[in-house]
């Protein structure tokens, strides 16, 4: 039997959306932060060859750059003010959460609440301006050994730096106005809609490249079906989870005895998300996106790496796959699932697992469920991201047929969806709770009616 919340989540309509005022406003405050974000995407570093670097870009496409702009919503392939995107922020994130996990300072701020929580964010910022820095310098230095800009020297290097710290800066900002103000998380649905937005020109150039005969019929067909069937599976796994029973005591207030109750702990069999996929690709992108714009110019060492960790190949998939593993695990252990904190919690409500000891027993007993969820949901994670990404590679077409792609468009959209549907619930609440004391108070003014006409 569906329970009130399942009943109240099918009963929404279009009528319920537009009462909802305050969502509303969160959903139009999202929108106008993400155009103002694609709005910069088209905006130039100045100093930069159009012609040059739109010629590169089409060579480029099939490789490295098409994954770099998949990640910066096509703002590489322009040169635009966005070109970092906001891997600088999310690398600083995972090199924080690492120094978390190991530094005991570090995880004593943690613990502290909300001020150690501002203080770590405080770090990641910084962070954030040092690889940014870093990596525009040397963007700046690839771009003008690649001979893609009008106007070489310390000035460009200078400008070029400035622009894209900037701009990286400011995405970080908008990314977290959009979680504090908006709807869903502000980092991930600039990923989304960079992705989003990008996705029919690549459509466009795909079935362009059949009608060409680059690609046969078979193969279309074939790509197009596996897109489906990836799509199909990425729901099913994203809306799988395992439910503990939680059982909870007899409690007497007062002089009545109040049974006790029962209910699950759902444990979703990927509880990380699509985190362990951003973390990883940006771990690959860091030490290759400079050398992208270099050409032929790159040193022995970068062109090594290119070598042996280009797209496709092998030791990029093993080491692609060894990070999705391992960041599902971190990710789900420190922050979107940690064990010791959820049985604190069950201990303070008074419930228990049945045959468990609450406490340190119920924590070990939940670690130990976790790890083999997650078994599962690591393997799922790398097969998603690996098998669009070979296909991708042996045919040579477009990195926004990926699986980190597809992965980030259903992950992200099904959460932001949650997102609106718990607003949704929230609002028809309040408006029960409303209702229902406007009706307590209208029975108690007829009650005080009749008593003063009884006393008359």
């Amino acid at each position: 039997m569906a329970s009130a919340a399942e009943q109240m989540a099918a009963n929404m309509s279009w009528g319920a959306f537009g009462k909802a005022k305050e969502l509303r406003a969160r959903i139009l405050f999202t929108i106008g932060l993400l155009i103002i974000y694609r709005l910069g995407t088209y905006i130039p570093v100045p100093g930069i060859d159009a012609q040059e670097l739109r010629q590169f870009v089409e060579q480029a496409a099939a490789g490295l750059g098409g994954v770099l702009n998949m990640f910066t919503g096509g703002a590489i392939g322009r040169m635009g003010i966005f070109a970092l995107g906001i891997m600088p922020y999310i690398s600083a994130s995972i090199i924080v959460q690492l120094m978390t996990a190991m530094v005991p300072q570090l995880e004593q701020l943690k613990k502290e609440g909300e001020q150690g929580r501002k203080k770590i964010n405080q770090y990641t910022r910084y962070g954030t301006v040092a690889l940014a820095t870093l990596q525009a310098y040397g963007l700046a230095v690839s771009l003008e050994s690649g001979g893609l800009v009008t106007d070489p020297g310390w000035f460009f290097r200078a400008a070029c730096v400035i622009t894209l710290v900037g701009g990286t800066m400011f995405l970080m900002w908008l990314g977290e106005q959009i979680t504090a103000r908006g709807i869903g998380n502000g980092i991930s649905l600039i990923i989304f809609v960079g992705i989003v937005a990008e996705l029919p020109a690549a459509l466009a150039q795909f079935f362009e490249s059949g009608r060409t005969g680059a690609l046969s019929t078979p193969v279309i067909l074939g790509v197009t079906l596996m897109l489906i069937g990836t799509l199909i599976f990425v729901v099913f796994m994203e809306r799988s989870l395992r439910k503990i029973h939680i059982q909870y005591p007899r409690r007497q207030v007062g002089m009545k005895v109040y049974d006790g109750g029962s209910s699950h702990l759902p444990i979703k069999v990927n509880p990380a998300g699509v985190i362990p996929a951003i973390f990883a690709s940006s771990l690959l992108l860091l030490p290759t996106t400079i050398s992208t714009f270099s050409g032929q110019n790159s040193g022995p060492i970068m062109s090594t790496i290119l070598a042996y960790f280009g797209p496709g190949q092998p030791l990029y998939l093993l080491f692609f796959a060894g990070m999705i593993v391992f960041f599902t695990y971190f990710y789900t252990h420190n922050v979107s699932f940690k064990t010791e904190d959820v049985a604190d919690n069950l201990k303070n409500q008074n419930g228990f697992i049945q045959g468990i000891r609450p406490g340190a027993r119920t924590a070990q007993y939940l670690e130990y469920v976790v790890n083999r969820i997650l078994v599962l949901g690591a393997g799922y994670l790398a097969l998603v991201c690996m098998i669009p990404e070979i296909v991708r590679n042996e045919l040579a077409i477009t990195a926004y047929f990926g699986g980190t792609s597809i992965l980030i468009i259903v992950s992200v959209g099904m959460d932001t969806i949650q997102q609106v549907q718990s607003h949704l619930l929230a609002h028809q609440y309040e408006g029960l709770i409303e209702k229902s004391q406007l009706r307590g108070k209208r029975r108690g003014q007829r009650g005080k009616g009749k008593a003063g006409s009884a006393r008359r």
